[in-house]
């Protein structure tokens, strides 16, 4: 008989009832004392969460209980952090509209609203007609989040989504312009995003199917109920994922299909009510690509011919199959393409070099090329991608760890820049007062790791400092050296915030994360102890002072290093964590698993890759030894990192660990991957995590 889950006094730690569950692959034998914890119908508490089997309700609300009876004498600090954090939000911000024929578009916020505002401007300014109140649309609901909104060509309608169960099913609706009214129409079940046909009239979507993964594209017609959408592609490979954008110049629906390794992109013209989806080039494995078309013409970005750190190539629209292919900007090793934007007379790509981007133009007529870049240590900068084609001018932001961020419109054609947007913090802010700087921490292998640092400007180094390390080092994702005004809540009680840029993550080009993936995962971990040694050795800070923070696949670090170096650590906080790596992995009707392969190996049928995640995946090496205090937040309808991976690895935590902790977890009983729903409730998330921070480290009583 199973023993039943019993809440404990508020002053005692849960304990998970051992109920093991056996099994064995490739002749080693896997005993999981928590499976139960898994509810064997998780596909529909995703959907409905009441459904979830009482004894792990149970035991999540107790580990909730016993997590607010450690960190509940923090109350009055959570407060004040989300005071302070709130501060810094201009309530009522609004986005600079984008201009797209008639109108410019834009989201804004009203004061005190916890949701977007979208609306629209007449092109050269005026007042703006809202057509979407996100703060009415959930006032009826616990969990509220749009997915995406997209006006008509003709500007007559906006197709717009959300998700109210924080499980990434979206629905989608159409509401007129001029009446502000719904149409019968509701296509559900979706991935949230929509490209509308040229003549408005129809609309092409993503499908999820029951284990939410993204496999089919559908067109639905105006007017007509979603049993008689039309299917028009349909991918195979259950380890791909497929989504929809429109194309630079808007004339096609892009099909962009792929893994973490290989891709494959089809076009639908959008002006052909008949058009069926035309391949651009077949996939080959380990070759990835992404289409930009301009005339009887496509840009493509690729890593293909061994060009890691990716290069451009064009390709005529009518034959664009490899052997089609053309140089237009070559592979340069260390100098890693990230985008590519086109426009009718430029083109314009996104680079990393050295770990800092940099924007280069290119005039399609001359061939000439200027860059933007800028002077600051650490920065961060991206383009902003708008509606229009034929157009010179190009939005971009920039910001660092001590700039607030800053949009600017820069023609291309004239090389004029006017600044569009600052970041206003209301309760004010003083770059002058902060201090952005980077090290290069050298790992175990000699790789020198980049570290992002931001203290104020009169900390003393002289190793006392206390020091939150940040990273995340999975898909090639970099970290940015962005501004963050939570930050500051923390920095301005004497901490120093940092950032590794681990392998894993694209920071130095796409080489450096191929030595972050698969069999290389460690490097990954290693990297980020390496640079937490770095910074107590430069004295920024000391061991036991410093809190680690990550989540999902940064969760994954955090598991990672609390098992490897956990000596360094004060706390770590792990949130949405993805730590039960080997099964997951060997789970093949969970969301992410068979996508997830390429990037992590497929333990299903490789013993190679099955030992090799078993020796790393944090929740198989939980061991007889002391663990730091730990806090792992995960969310009751995330359909990327399930509920009972951060519940699992808690619960064999507190069994095996001789000492130190205590270890706690936090569930959202309401939300999913991203956490509670609302620029305002996400605070509340965020100074649960800095008052952890502040509490490991001895300073929850004095920084009030």
């Amino acid at each position: 008989m199973n023993q039943p889950v019993r809440k404990p006094s508020v002053s005692t730690a849960p304990v998970a009832p051992r109920r093991p569950n056996s099994f064995s692959r490739h002749g080693i034998t896997i005993t999981d004392d928590y499976a139960w914890l898994k509810d064997a119908r998780w596909q529909e508490v995703l959907r409905d969460p009441s459904v979830l089997d009482p004894d792990i309700r149970n035991f999540l609300e107790a580990e909730n209980d016993y997590t607010e009876s450690i960190l509940g004498h923090t109350a009055d600090l959570q407060k004040t952090l989300v005071a302070e954090m709130r501060g810094r939000i201009k309530e009522d911000d609004s986005s600079v509209p984008s201009p797209d024929g008639p109108f410019a578009y834009l989201h804004k916020y009203r004061e005190g609203g916890q949701h977007e505002l979208i609306g629209r401007t007449p092109r050269d300014g005026g007042e703006a007609g809202i057509i979407l109140d996100g703060d009415a649309l959930a006032a009826a609901h616990e969990y509220f989040k749009f997915g995406g909104a997209r006006h008509s060509p003709d500007h007559r309608l906006e197709a717009w989504s959300a998700d109210v169960k924080g499980s990434e099913y979206f629905a989608i609706r159409v509401r007129g312009w001029t009446d502000g009214i719904d149409r019968p129409d509701l296509v559900e079940g979706t991935d949230g995003g929509v490209v509308w046909s040229a003549d408005s009239e129809s609309f092409f979507y993503v499908k999820l199917d029951d284990n939410h993964r993204p496999m089919q594209v559908w067109r639905h017609r105006l007017g007509t109920a979603q049993t008689e959408d039309l299917l028009v592609y349909q991918e195979k490979d259950a380890g791909w994922f497929t989504h929809i954008h429109e194309s630079a110049s808007g004339r096609f629906c892009v099909i962009a299909g792929g893994d973490h390794e290989t891709s494959e992109q089809w076009l639908i013209d959008l002006a052909d009510g008949s058009a069926t989806p035309r391949l651009v080039a077949a996939r080959e494995t380990g070759v990835r690509y992404s289409v930009a078309d301009r005339g009887d013409g496509l840009f493509i970005l690729t890593n293909a011919d061994g060009a890691i750190d990716f290069k451009i190539v064009t390709a005529p629209l009518a034959s664009p199959a490899r052997g089609n292919w053309r140089d237009l900007i070559p592979h340069r090793e260390g100098i890693y393409i990230i985008d590519l934007e086109l426009y009718a007379r430029h083109m314009v790509r996104l680079e990393r070099a050295n770990a800092l981007p940099s924007i280069v133009i290119r005039d399609l007529a001359t061939g000439d090329e200027h860059a933007i870049a800028f002077d600051e240590a650490a920065y961060s900068l991206g383009t902003i991608g708008g509606y229009e084609f034929d157009t010179t001018n190009l939005r971009f932001s920039y910001s660092s760890m001590t700039t607030p961020s800053e949009v600017w419109d820069y023609d291309m054609a004239t090389r004029q820049r006017r600044l569009r947007k600052r970041q206003e913090i209301p309760s004010g802010h003083d770059p002058a007062n902060y201090v952005t700087t980077r090290i290069m921490a050298p790992s175990h292998d000699g790789a020198l790791v980049p570290v992002s640092i931001l203290h104020a400007r009169d900390l003393k180094c002289d190793g006392t400092a206390p020091l939150l390390l940040y990273g995340y080092g999975a898909y090639g994702h970099a970290m940015p050296a962005a501004f963050s005004s939570h930050r500051l809540s923390l920095v301005d009680r004497g901490f120093v915030y940092a950032i590794a840029h681990v392998r894993g993550g694209a920071d130095k080009g796409w080489g450096w994360y191929l030595d972050g993936k698969r069999e290389n995962k460690t490097n990954t971990f290693d990297d980020f102890a390496a640079a937490g040694n770095a910074l107590i050795e430069a004295k920024y800070t000391a061991a036991k002072r410093v809190v680690g923070h990550g989540g999902s696949a940064g969760g994954m670090l955090m598991g990672a290093v609390a098992n490897r170096a956990g000596e360094l650590f004060a706390g770590i906080v792990a949130e949405v964590p993805f730590v039960d790596v080997l099964n997951t992995m060997l789970d093949d009707t969970l969301p992410l698993t068979p996508p997830e392969w390429p990037e992590w190996g497929n333990p299903v049928e490789s013993e190679k890759d099955f030992r090799t995640i078993l020796s790393y995946s944090p929740y198989d090496n939980v061991a007889a030894k002391q663990y730091p205090a730990i806090l792992a937040m995960g969310g009751l309808t995330d359909p990327r990192v399930t509920y009972w991976e951060p519940a699992k690895w808690i619960a064999r935590l507190r069994a095996t660990m001789t000492g130190g902790g205590p270890v706690l977890l936090r569930t959202n009983m309401g939300a999913g991957h991203g956490g509670a729903s609302g620029r305002f409730n996400r605070l509340d998330e965020v100074a649960i995590v800095y008052a952890f921070a502040l509490w490991a480290v001895g300073l929850a009583e004095t920084t009030m």
